[in-house]
């Protein structure tokens, strides 16, 4: 289930299918290589800062794109891009695979889902709750706080929030994906 969510939201949403992937690999194998990945991510952040009463600040940034990795003996070649687009990738597996000029046999190994057990659910925090509540939920923290001591007199709350969505595509047939929801609260 992980790797069909992923795989359409980082691949299917960019026009990008597992046989693109597999060509990639290969054109990465056309060079002698030991080993050659593709690491898809996208990243959401989302946080939220209370202080004395008052929402302080709140920010939502976004990240995604591509690395490609290849392997030669004790040589690596690295290279990424902040698009996840077929040319984008295409560019970065030139760049990467250019630590080697020695031609390769050209074949990567079929790509094969790698079945993880998941660790929790593929649930995106940020969307579960509505940016109303967020707030809410700071003042609450900020309410329960100064209630417990009468002593209490400054509050400080935050709530950040992370989803990320990760695949791997490797010559030696891997193919692989994680969701990675993270949620904090502090005072």
């Amino acid at each position: 289930m992980t790797l069909n969510l992923v795989s359409e939201q980082l691949l299917t949403a960019n026009g990008i299918n597992q046989q693109d992937l597999f060509s990639l690999l290969g054109q990465l194998s056309e060079r002698r290589l030991d080993y050659a990945d593709l690491y898809f991510q996208s990243s959401f952040h989302e946080s939220w800062v209370l202080e004395d009463k008052i929402i302080k600040d709140g920010s939502y940034h976004i990240d995604q794109g591509v690395g490609v990795r290849a392997v030669s003996g004790e040589k690596t070649g690295f290279a990424y891009a902040d698009q996840i687009t077929l040319n984008a990738l295409r560019l970065s597996s030139e760049a990467a695979r250019s630590i080697v000029r020695e031609q390769g046999n050209g074949k990567a190994h079929t790509l094969s889902a790698v079945m993880n057990r998941s660790l929790y659910q593929a649930i995106d925090p940020l969307s579960s709750l509505t940016r109303e509540d967020k707030i809410a939920l700071l003042h609450r923290v900020d309410k329960v706080a100064r209630a417990a001591d009468s002593r209490v007199q400054e509050v400080n709350a935050s709530l950040t929030g992370v989803y990320e969505q990760v695949l791997v595509a490797a010559t030696d047939g891997t193919l692989a994906a994680d969701v990675r929801p993270l949620v904090r609260l502090s005072y």
